[in-house]
């Protein structure tokens, strides 16, 4: 089990852990929500809780919820900059579809 992120992705974690001045590491989950079901949150992490898997990507801690982590294990984060847009893009070997608006998916 292991979720992982690109270098660009780790850079800018690392940078914003940096501006805030102090993190663990940045904390991948799910919520239910939008068309398909389930969409990612992104929560910056001062401490992880003892239930927690954590995982070392790129120098970066990713620290994932074991109830998240069934539908999320084998993920790729990635940062992703196409004209003024920018945002983190997850590729879960998981996810069987996605909402036309990409915002959420299905497993």
């Amino acid at each position: 089990m292991a979720i992982t992120m690109t270098e660009i992705a780790a850079e800018h974690v690392k940078a914003h852990l940096q501006q805030r001045g102090k993190g663990l590491g940045i904390r991948v989950g799910i919520k239910t929500t939008g068309c398909s079901g389930m969409s990612y949150v992104l929560e910056f992490v001062d401490e992880a809780n003892e239930e927690d898997s954590v995982f070392e990507s790129q120098g970066v801690s990713i620290i994932a919820d074991p109830k998240a982590l069934v539908y999320i294990d084998g993920t790729e984060m990635d940062y992703v900059k196409s004209g003024l847009n920018e945002g983190f893009e997850f590729v879960n070997p998981n996810t069987k579809g996605e909402c036309g608006c990409g915002e959420s998916f299905t497993v």
